[in-house]
């Protein structure tokens, strides 16, 4: 999740700036003049939301100013209550689930998010980061294993098709930053996807899916994905192939972490089945 988290970071940032310049909504744009006859032009991207009253956006500055995830969470709460109908709730729920996530309170993410979707139930960062709490909570011994697996994959799927239209930035924010950000949730997406798919013994279509994982965001791969996608290639009989992502998976973690120690396992045992041997023990600890 720090992946989500960073550029999260800076999306809210700029949401936050661009509610700043714009309150509160006096009236909508007009549309654009001059479109060329049998153009077909490109979804248009959701706008961030408005202030509709001088009030309501003082008061949402000062919930918005909350920093403890529990403070922001009543302030929310309260401003909702104040104000039923406000485009600026979405912005204040969306960071209660951010604060909860980077606090690894995932019971909480998922309320928060849930709580967002009940605003906005196209917005695709809510619901991959649901999809997400779904997919890596959800147990075997779950009685409603396979009602949760459907949903969290109906989430993610939805996401994909909504990160282009249903992304809320400000005008300024920078295109490299939106595009890194629409990547990381096209990830993401297909991150959740196939690790539902892997919990299903769905081998194949998990490799489909975690490969698109890798390929929606080239610059910063997770390694939690390159160990998965090993491990459906190896399920598969596809030692070769394997053992190149576990290496991929070995370069990019450090030994005797959570996902470090497991891809070296992975590797040693793709090695023996490929012919190799396994690498010698190091005599020191490696360096971070």
């Amino acid at each position: 999740m720090k992946r989500t988290a960073v550029i999260l970071g800076i999306l809210s940032v700029a949401v936050w700036a661009g509610a700043q310049q714009n309150p509160p909504a006096a009236s909508q744009a007009a549309p654009a003049q001059g479109t060329t006859p049998g153009a077909t032009a490109a979804p248009a991207a959701k706008r961030p939301p408005q202030a509709k009253t001088q009030p309501e956006f003082d008061a949402w500055k000062v919930a918005a100013a909350n920093t403890d995830a529990a403070g922001l969470e009543k302030a929310s709460d309260d401003f909702a209550t104040k104000f039923p109908d406000s485009e600026l709730r979405v912005l204040l729920y969306k960071n209660v689930m951010r604060l909860y996530q980077n606090a690894n309170n995932f019971e909480k993410t998922e309320a928060m998010g849930r709580k967002v979707l009940s605003f906005d139930g196209d917005d695709p960062e809510a619901l991959v980061i649901v999809a997400e709490v779904i997919a890596e909570r959800t147990r075997e011994s779950d009685i409603d294993k396979d009602q949760r697996y459907g949903e969290a994959t109906a989430m993610a799927q939805k996401a994909t098709q909504t990160v282009d239209t249903d992304v809320q930035v400000p005008a300024g924010t920078p295109q490299d930053k939106v595009d890194s950000y629409k990547s990381l949730l096209r990830s993401n997406a297909y991150s959740i996807m196939g690790t539902i798919d892997f919990k299903k013994e769905n081998y194949p279509a998990a490799q489909q899916n975690l490969q698109k994982s890798i390929d929606a965001f080239p610059s910063n791969p997770d390694p939690v994905v390159i160990l998965r996608l090993a491990l459906a290639l190896d399920k598969q009989g596809k030692y070769p192939d394997a053992l190149k992502v576990a290496n991929r998976a070995v370069e990019m973690t450090q030994d005797n972490t959570v996902i470090g120690t497991p891809a070296r396992r992975e590797r040693d045992r793709l090695q023996l089945l490929t012919g190799g041997a396994a690498p010698a023990q190091p005599q020191s600890p490696p360096k971070n």
